[in-house]
């Protein structure tokens, strides 16, 4: 079954309910769990396996956005890391990093919708 415009806006909630999660670790309100930085139990990672590999797996935009998410999910642990080190401004000034993936990311599922579509 094709995806749907639907399909491609639960993506873009997982990747916002990710920045949500780790902004909460970044400002003391719970702990980095370490499954919150893992692919394969990041909610979007599940969706990118689940559901847009076997709708989309031969675009090239599906491997770059696996690899952003990597990347994205690896600054978070470093920004996890730090923060729990007592670099707690450097960690929180990290979330630039963040938004830069997660721009990058809906730039790509927005060229993955359109050909979807």
């Amino acid at each position: 079954m094709p995806l749907s415009s639907f399909d491609f806006q639960q993506a873009r909630v997982k990747q916002v309910l990710f920045k949500s999660r780790l902004r909460s670790v970044l400002y003391g309100v719970r702990a980095a769990e370490p499954n919150l930085f893992s692919y394969s139990d990041n909610p979007l990672g599940q969706w990118i396996q689940t559901e847009l590999k076997p709708a989309l797996g031969r675009q090239p935009a599906v491997g770059e956005l696996e690899r952003a998410l990597q990347q994205m999910l690896r600054t978070g642990q470093d920004l996890a890391a730090r923060y729990q080190r007592g670099q707690i401004e450097e960690a929180r000034a990290g979330l630039d990093q963040v938004n830069a993936f997660a721009d990058q990311i809906e730039r790509l599922l927005l060229s993955l919708e359109s050909t979807a579509a």
